[in-house]
């Protein structure tokens, strides 16, 4: 959280736009059991409307929500994101407080096993009714897929078996017009987002009984934008 956020001074100076604001940024488990999954959807999108327009609102009452939380959650969406120190989810939404959000990440936004079990865990057992993949501009790891596909590049370590689950990606888009990196993050979200619905029955049939939605975006880093792409 940025220092604006967590100085006293300024939480009294906000604290009638956050008090107006908290019903939709400081959930309580109650209350996220009962959001469905296009109510999810457009809090996400109110919330970087929020972001984007008055970054300075996202106050968050951390003490008075902490004591709610402590034995239970209820996050009402799960976002899959990358790493990037850049990218945010529970500020990018519009500063959103404790146990709104179910959060997986890693370099490339890739659902891998782990992550694959931590969205199940969030969808059967934490009843999250949104899964959200983004990904960003200028992503690193998907540049280096990009490297990789378009220069031959060799990457060290256990890198480079984490790029080659994005280099699929870049390999459809390659020759198209458009930034190559940004059409691969673009086409990496959506990838993603289609094989947690693949490779899970768990989110498949909560997704085909209207219980879950599953959705992929991109954030971008000079405007603070989230592009919903599908």
């Amino acid at each position: 959280m940025c220092q604006s956020c967590l100085s006293w001074s300024r939480r009294r100076f906000l604290g009638a736009a956050a008090a107006s604001i908290g019903a939709a940024t400081l959930g309580s488990g109650a209350r996220a059991a009962g959001v469905g999954p296009d109510e999810a959807l457009q809090r996400l999108k109110a919330g970087n409307q929020k972001y984007v327009a008055g970054p300075q609102l996202c106050v968050a009452e951390l003490s008075r929500t902490r004591a709610s939380l402590a034995k239970s959650q209820a996050p009402w969406a799960t976002i899959l994101c990358c790493s990037d120190s850049r990218v945010a989810p529970e500020l990018i939404f519009g500063g959103l407080g404790p146990g709104e959000l179910f959060v997986a990440r890693n370099a490339g936004n890739i659902a891998d096993t782990d992550v694959l079990g931590t969205i199940e865990y969030g969808a059967e057992h934490l009843h999250s009714q949104l899964i959200v993949v983004v990904g960003h501009e200028r992503c690193g790891a998907v540049a280096a897929a990009c490297d990789v596909v378009a220069k031959g590049a060799k990457l060290p370590g256990s890198i480079g078996k984490m790029v080659a689950a994005i280099t699929p990606a870049a390999e459809a888009v390659v020759g198209q017009p458009g930034d190559f990196v940004d059409n691969a993050v673009k086409e990496n979200a959506r990838r993603t987002a289609l094989a947690i619905r693949q490779n899970s029955e768990i989110v498949a049939e909560l997704e085909h009984d209207g219980k879950l939605k599953i959705a992929y975006a991109r954030f971008d880093l000079d405007s603070g934008i989230v592009d919903f792409l599908g």
